[in-house]
């Protein structure tokens, strides 16, 4: 998979993504990551970026002339193009599972009051939001869709396994995990997950996952 993100900050990307998961996932040729300067694609000596919007109001807008100059150059037939900002579909492990099955991801960091409108009507092919709160720019949201969207790539994890069975993957929080010792400070481990007996704990990890669901994010129960 090819992943490129459109932004005003590429600093803000080293160390995150070249670490862990993700830089093995590089180094296998798993994942080729491209990050673009948006002000590469002006053409002023200010290298301008944004103006005032019309009618007035607070703050400052994307202007269409570098965005769509540098979606055009660097999408091809098979690129999806995604504007990150508050005002899209809130990001899921759906959606990145539907994500992981693309073949080329363009991910453009919005800033400053947002769009101009005519970026969101005639470029993008999707709109994400990792939550219901306002970021300073969408590098922080790029990275969160480009980690989450990594692991469900074939072989980056060492057990692919992992994946599936993970919070959200069957729509449910994570069942408890333990691991040695059985006993720690009186604390002992469920006796089930010591039987050996797989149907049992699989029936126990079940009802572990649905009550925790239940607990904490009764949300997600259908």
């Amino acid at each position: 998979m090819k992943i490129d993100v459109l932004t005003l900050f590429p600093a803000m990307f080293a160390g995150p993504l070249d670490e862990s998961i993700i830089q093995r996932a590089r180094d296998r040729g798993v994942l080729a990551l491209g990050i673009v300067n948006l002000r590469d694609y002006t053409h002023d000596r200010h290298k301008t970026v944004d103006d005032r919007p019309f009618g007035g109001g607070p703050g400052m807008l994307l202007k269409p002339e570098p965005l769509f100059e540098a979606v055009e150059q660097l999408s091809g037939e098979k690129t999806r193009v995604i504007l990150l900002s508050p005002s899209g579909r809130k990001f899921d492990q759906a959606i990145a599972r539907e994500l992981a099955g693309q073949e080329h991801l363009l991910l453009v960091c919005g800033s400053y009051e947002g769009f101009d409108e005519r970026i969101r009507e005639h470029l993008a092919d999707d709109e994400l939001s990792i939550g219901d709160y306002v970021l300073t720019n969408g590098a922080l949201p790029a990275m969160v869709i480009i980690d989450t969207v990594t692991r469900l790539l074939p072989g980056v994890l060492g057990d692919d396994e992992s994946a599936s069975d993970e919070s959200f993957s069957a729509g449910l929080l994570e069942y408890p995990q333990y691991t040695r010792p059985a006993e720690f400070r009186g604390m002992r481990v469920p006796d089930v997950l010591l039987s050996g007996h797989h149907a049992e704990i699989a029936k126990w990890r079940a009802e572990q996952a649905r009550a925790r669901t239940a607990a904490v994010r009764p949300d997600l129960i259908k």
